[in-house]
C-alpha cells in the first residue's frame, strides 16, 4: 500500500500535462490522420515516459542506474544517428525523380524554398538562442523529419523533443499551412495559369546516374551532407537500378515500418516533463510554423521573380514554387488542389511533384550545409 501511495505522490502536474500531450498526438494520428505512423508511437511513448517512476526511461534506484527501454532506443538509434539515416534510405526508395529530370528547372524551387530554414535561424539568434540551437530550430523548415532529427541530434539534443514534434506535425499540416500563404501572395489569374506538361522520356541510364552524380556533387560542395544525401540517393538507386526490386520494396515497406516505430518511441524518450513543459518549447514550436510559412513564401516569390524574365508562354504558375519544400507528396497535392479550385481544367500535379522531390534534395543539402559550416 505504501508503494502505491509513494507512486501516486510522485505524480506532478507537469506529468499530467505531458500525458495530455501524448493523448493529443494519438488523437491527431487516429482521428485526423496526421502523420499517424510516427505520431501514434510518439504519443504513446510520451505517456510511457511520463508515468511516475516509469521503467521506460532511465531511473536511479538504490544508487544504481536502471536503464529504461526507450532511453536505450534513444542511445542506440538517435544518439548514434542510425535511425534517421535508415529512414532516409526508405525515403529515397519512395522518391521518383522522373518529373524533376523531365523538367530540371523545378530544381530551383527545391533550393529557394529552403530559405525559411535560414531566416528562422536568424530569428532564433535574435531571441537569444546560440548558433547551434538556432540551426536546430531553423532546420524544422526543411519539412524533412529525418534531417531535422539528424541535425538536432548533432547540435542541440536537448531540443530534440519539441523540434521533432514540430517538424512532423507541420509536415502533416501542410494542406492547412500552405494555402493561406499562397492565396495571400498570388492573384486568382496567377493561380489559374496553366502549364501544359510534356511527358519527356527519361532514360534508365539517366535515372541510375542521377543519384550517383548528385551524391558526388553534394559531397564536394558540402562534405558533411554525404551521410544524409548519400543514404537518400542509395535508396533511390535501389529503386531505379532495375535489379534490386526486392531490396527496394523492403526499404519502402519493412525497413520504413520497423524504423518508424522505433524512431517514434526513441524520440518520446526526450519528451519528459522537465524537458518539455516550459515556455521554450512553445517558442520553438511557434518558430517552426514561421519556418514553414517562410519556405512557402520563398518558393512562391521565386517563381514570381523568375516570371519577370521568362517569355509569356514559358511562365510558371507561382504556386509551383511552394511545392519546393520537402513535404512529399502533401505539398504537390495541395498545389494541384488549389490549381483546380481556381480552374477545374488546370492540372499542375506533375510540375508540383518535380518541385516537391527537388525539395527532398534541397532539404538534405541545407542540413548538410549547416553541419559543414557549423560543425
Amino acid at each position: 500500500m505504501d508503494f502505491f501511495i509513494h507512486t501516486f505522490e510522485a505524480v506532478t502536474w507537469q506529468n499530467l500535462v505531458m500525458m495530455g500531450v501524448g493523448g493529443l498526438l494519438i488523437y491527431l494520428a487516429v482521428k485526423k490522420e496526421f502523420e499517424p505512423n510516427l505520431l501514434l508511437p510518439m504519443g504513446f511513448g510520451t505517456i510511457l515516459v511520463n508515468l511516475p517512476l516509469s521503467s521506460a526511461i532511465d531511473q536511479i534506484a538504490g544508487g544504481k542506474l536502471i536503464e529504461g527501454a526507450l532511453s536505450m532506443f534513444f542511445k542506440i538509434g538517435i544518439a548514434t544517428e542510425i535511425m534517421p539515416l535508415l529512414i532516409l534510405i526508405a525515403v529515397g526508395a519512395m522518391c521518383d525523380f522522373t518529373p524533376l529530370l523531365a523538367n530540371p528547372k523545378m530544381f530551383l524551387f527545391g533550393l529557394t524554398a529552403q530559405m525559411g530554414i535560414f531566416l528562422t535561424m536568424g530569428l532564433a539568434l535574435f531571441f537569444g538562442y546560440d548558433i547551434y540551437e538556432a540551426a536546430s530550430i531553423g532546420i524544422i523548415g526543411a519539412a524533412d523529419g529525418p534531417t531535422s532529427i539528424y541535425v538536432s541530434t548533432r547540435f542541440a539534443p536537448n531540443l530534440l523533443g519539441p523540434i521533432s514534434v514540430a517538424a512532423y506535425t507541420y509536415m502533416a499540416l501542410v494542406p492547412l499551412i500552405q494555402p493561406p500563404v499562397i492565396l495571400a501572395l498570388t492573384t486568382k489569374n496567377e493561380r489559374r495559369m496553366k502549364m501544359p506538361y510534356a511527358d519527356r522520356p527519361v532514360s534508365r541510364r539517366m535515372l541510375i546516374l542521377f543519384p550517383i552524380l548528385i551524391t558526388i556533387l553534394g559531397g564536394i560542395v558540402a562534405p558533411a551532407s554525404v551521410s544524409l544525401l548519400g543514404f537518400v540517393m542509395f535508396g533511390n538507386l535501389l529503386r531505379v537500378s532495375g535489379v534490386t526490386d526486392r531490396l527496394s520494396n523492403a526499404a519502402q515497406n519493412e525497413l520504413a515500418n520497423i524504423v518508424t516505430i522505433l524512431l517514434g518511441f526513441a524520440i518520446a524518450a526526450t519528451m519528459t516533463d522537465e524537458k518539455f513543459v516550459n515556455v521554450n518549447t512553445l517558442v520553438i514550436i511557434a518558430m517552426g510554423l514561421v519556418a514553414f510559412v517562410l519556405d512557402t513564401a520563398g518558393g512562391v516569390l521565386t517563381a514570381k521573380l523568375l516570371n519577370l524574365f521568362l517569355p509569356k508562354d514559358k511562365r510558371i504558375n507561382p504556386m509551383i514554387g511552394a511545392a519546393g519544400i520537402s513535404a512529399f507528396p502533401m505539398s504537390a497535392r495541395t498545389i494541384q488542389r488549389l490549381g483546380q479550385k481556381a480552374d477545374p481544367s488546370n492540372h499542375l500535379l506533375m510540375h508540383a511533384v518535380g518541385a516537391n522531390v527537388a525539395g527532398q534534395i534541397g532539404s538534405v543539402l541545407a542540413g548538410g550545409a549547416l553541419l559543414a559550416y557549423l560543425g
